[in-house]
């Protein structure tokens, strides 16, 4: 016998905010841990952060359509609005990345911190972004 699941025909904002930062918590350790990884391998900065936050940011759409939003259609269209938002993310989180590297005075855990910085920015806008534009019922 196969157990089927009911998902709730939409969550509250409160229950996808809170779904958004648990996802968002693994997907984060997931471009952290390969940003750091890639550093640590002799990789460019801004080659180590691409890959990072497209591994992430993969990691975070799949989570986040199948437990935030709950979203199981949508065909070419979603697809196209999240490689849309998620391609003005990622300019704006490398840019972010590299604006912070440069105005960051030398010190310990620099990178750590303009990623942390980079990864705060981007996260707010692709919470409004997957919630109005690409998940939205």
């Amino acid at each position: 016998m196969t157990a089927t699941r009911s998902e709730p025909a939409s969550l509250s904002l409160f229950a996808q905010l809170s779904r958004f930062v648990a996802v968002g918590a693994v997907s984060a350790l997931v471009d952290f841990g390969v940003y750091h990884l890639l550093l640590s391998l002799g990789t460019w900065v801004h080659a180590a952060k691409g890959i990072s936050f497209i591994l992430g940011t993969t990691t975070a759409y799949l989570l986040n359509r199948r437990f935030t939003f709950t979203a199981t259609e949508g065909g070419k269209g979603r697809f196209a609005a999240f490689v849309a938002l998620y391609a003005t993310t990622f300019a704006f989180n490398v840019g972010m990345n590299a604006l912070a590297l440069a105005l960051l005075p030398d010190m310990p855990m620099r990178t750590s911190v303009a990623w942390v910085i980079a990864q705060g920015c981007a996260t707010a806008i692709n919470f409004v972004m997957l919630r109005t534009v690409v998940f939205r019922r």
